[in-house]
């Protein structure tokens, strides 16, 4: 299952059931996890961890140095967890000092052709990266977001969980969870609802989580008081505590 035709290093480890097809380029200290499957013209660079049952499709660079300025070759990994599919020409970059010299991808997220992750980004699981959508370094993306085709993200961004962000969108500040947002520039239009019921969201909490929502966005109170607000509603919806959470550590300031 291992073409004749790939370059791997020696010290590359390999699990059961890789397939690697031929012209595929495996560089030093990289794991493979079991049952992953490599196209062929795939390059995984070097210092890269990859879980189980991943799938890496033709002309993907994983694993590469990052096009930050200040890295200058030192040691720095790329670590990505189970079931993740990366489509043609994806890119993604191993960490710099800066970010604890490591880029982290999570389990069963799908990025399509030409998304871009750059050094010392976060992804969660179940992610989902349209065509050509771009992160700039130091960037957060949690658990169940979507950015859609063309969105562009800048450095020290977080995007929160379950949150929706429309094609073409350039985000300067971070996205709070369960939110939608679109434009340039960027501006909140409501919450995700579509993307919460399909991920078995009940509707007292997607009710609960509209209410939340209001006291950000349509009242004129601080962010204190929105947080102390907040905090009140949480024994009726826990959902409601990850909200409060993220806006409480925002630094950038949110999309509105």
């Amino acid at each position: 299952m291992i073409s004749p035709q790939a370059i791997i290093d020696p010290s590359v480890k390999i699990g059961k059931g890789v397939h690697i097809g031929p012209f595929s380029i495996i560089g030093p200290d990289v794991v493979i996890g079991d049952d992953t499957w490599i196209a062929p013209h795939v390059v995984l660079s070097k210092a890269t961890v990859l879980g189980k049952a991943n799938k890496i499709y033709q002309f993907a660079s994983i694993g590469e140095d990052c096009q930050d300025k200040k890295y200058h070759g030192e040691f720095a990994e790329l670590h990505i967890g189970d079931g993740n599919i990366f489509r043609e020409g994806c890119t993604v970059h191993r960490g710099t000092k800066q970010g604890g010299n490591l880029t982290k991808i999570g389990n069963d997220n799908l990025f399509m052709v030409n998304t871009h992750i750059a050094h010392d980004c976060i992804i969660g699981d179940h992610v989902v990266f349209a065509n050509n959508a771009t992160l700039a370094g130091h960037v957060t993306v949690d658990d169940y977001a979507i950015l859609g085709g063309l969105v562009g993200v800048h450095q020290f961004c977080s995007i929160g969980a379950h949150s929706f962000a429309a094609g073409g969108t350039i985000l300067y500040k971070d996205v709070l969870p369960f939110t939608k947002v679109s434009g340039y520039p960027a501006k909140t239009f409501g919450l995700n609802t579509v993307g919460l019921e399909r991920n078995n969201f009940s509707t007292e909490e997607i009710e609960w989580l509209n209410r939340a929502y209001k006291i950000i966005f349509k009242t004129s109170v601080t962010v204190k008081d929105a947080l102390e607000n907040l905090e009140e509603m949480v024994p009726s919806c826990q959902k409601i505590k990850i909200l409060s959470n993220f806006l409480a550590a925002s630094i950038r300031g949110i999309v509105r």
